[in-house]
């Protein structure tokens, strides 16, 4: 039987006194490839923070590999949407990368050799050798998100959580990232947050429709527009970029 990797029942959370997540129940098992869809301010960020450790529950229950969250950080890769830092500061790509070795670090333990080797398998798995020893600042949109999934990847997680890794990057560096989670999804389990539904059909095995409860849950190819209409509260429509990939001509997000 394949394993619950993230197990959630009937899982609240409450912020500032406000429900964010209301009596929501999924699992996710070895080798899925989830996809978590709803409009903004639907709690699909905080079910990341919840899963890491980083929210505590006001109701009902979670745990990731059979562990309370928190417990189990060294196997969970995390690629954050927004990432602020100074784009002069002088840290190459391949330091930025290193830093996903942390969790495996006793405190103030040096790099060794084997984290510099995972390090840079991680920049090579990204397409980002090349640039490696780059200043992070330098990198267009797209080049940096992969060095962000580099850093996750560099930690040897089971699990990726990836919270919107698309957003405010061009139709041609989209293809790359999620050619590049194709890729990954043989060898890991993924959550993927993202308003991109074109791609869901296409990608994914499994799709959650999130707007403070779980609206819907089950395969990709059940999520229609009607289906995306009851999530967004309003009509939508899919706006299709070109995409060649096989099988298909098109990826999309939901507009009003």
């Amino acid at each position: 039987m394949t394993r619950s990797v993230i197990s959630c029942d009937r899982l609240g959370v409450k912020l500032g006194g406000m429900k964010v997540l209301d009596g929501l129940t999924i699992t996710v098992y070895e080798g899925d490839y989830l996809a978590v869809l709803g409009p903004n301010g639907g709690g699909k960020t905080t079910l990341l923070r919840v899963i890491l450790g980083l929210e505590k529950p006001s109701s009902g229950t979670i745990t990731v590999f059979g562990e309370p969250p928190g417990q189990a950080s060294g196997r969970i890769g995390y690629v954050p949407q927004r990432t602020f830092f100074d784009r002069d500061f002088p840290i190459s790509v391949r330091e930025v990368v290193m830093m996903g070795r942390l969790p495996k670090r006793r405190l103030m333990q040096r790099y060794g050799r084997v984290d510099r080797e995972r390090a840079d398998e991680a920049i090579e798995t990204v397409g980002l050798t090349r640039l490696r020893n780059s200043r992070i600042g330098t990198l267009s949109g797209g080049e940096l998100q992969r060095a962000l999934i580099a850093r996750a990847l560099a930690g040897e997680p089971e699990l990726l959580l990836l919270d919107e890794p698309t957003a405010s990057i061009d139709p041609e560096m989209k293809t790359t990232i999620y050619d590049l989670l194709d890729r990954l999804k043989e060898h890991h389990t993924i959550v993927l947050v993202t308003h991109d539904t074109g791609t869901v059909g296409r990608n994914v095995s499994r799709v959650a429709c999130l707007n403070c409860t779980l609206d819907m849950q089950g395969p990709a190819s059940s999520l229609g527009t009607a289906a995306l209409e009851s999530l967004y509260g309003h009509p939508v429509d899919v706006v299709l970029h070109n995409h060649p990939h096989a099988g298909t001509s098109s990826q999309g997000e939901p507009h009003a």
